[in-house]
């Protein structure tokens, strides 16, 4: 991973967290685990690198173990980034509050679902294996400024997803060529309004 030895650390301080609990809270399976560095965190850290220079909020749906927001709250921990995450699961929610205190990265955790929370005014909104992409911007059009960018990450179906979202929205999309999977992508996505 390409950072800094102080992110380094955090995220080694989150790894550890992430492998005392996750066979008692279910974060991630056992497999993914084994190899969490990869599957997880450089998953995770590739979409912070797409954060635009100006944003200054940015809000992760459907956090579970913290993929992708708390590695984006901890890569982007002194870009002036206001990271927040928002997860139903009570039990995941106080591991991520226990994510941001034990790596001393402030981020905000709501625990509650997304259609309860007030509109948050974000400039990037992110999830990773949360919904359909269809679904993913109603969330968008809840809780993203017009000027935002929305950037999902999307497994191999990702062109079908995009395909069958255009039925319902209007949108602009660039495509980037996911590094840890040649076959899925992130999403960048703005420019949106309903069909």
């Amino acid at each position: 991973m390409n950072v800094s030895r102080e992110t380094k650390a955090r995220l080694e301080v989150y790894l550890e967290l992430l492998r005392k609990w996750s066979p008692k809270i279910n974060l991630v399976s056992s497999a993914s685990l084994k190899d969490a560095a990869r599957r997880h965190f450089e998953d995770s850290l590739q979409i912070a690198s797409h954060c635009p220079i100006d944003a200054r909020a940015w809000v992760d749906f459907g956090s579970g173990g913290g993929f992708p927001g708390a590695v984006v709250a901890i890569v982007l921990a002194d870009k002036g980034v206001s990271v927040t995450l928002v997860e139903s699961d009570q039990r995941k929610a106080t591991f991520l509050r226990a994510v941001s205190r034990e790596t001393k990265v402030p981020f905000k955790v709501l625990a509650t679902r997304i259609e309860d929370v007030d509109f948050l005014n974000a400039d990037v909104v992110s999830a990773r294996a949360l919904a359909s992409l269809t679904h993913l911007l109603g969330y968008v059009e809840q809780h993203m400024n017009p000027e935002g960018r929305a950037l999902f990450l999307k497994g191999e179906t990702w062109q079908n997803e995009v395909e069958d979202a255009q039925k319902k929205w209007r949108f602009i999309c660039e495509a980037h060529t996911s590094a840890t999977r040649p076959d899925a992508a992130i999403l960048e996505i703005g420019g949106l309004s309903r069909v």
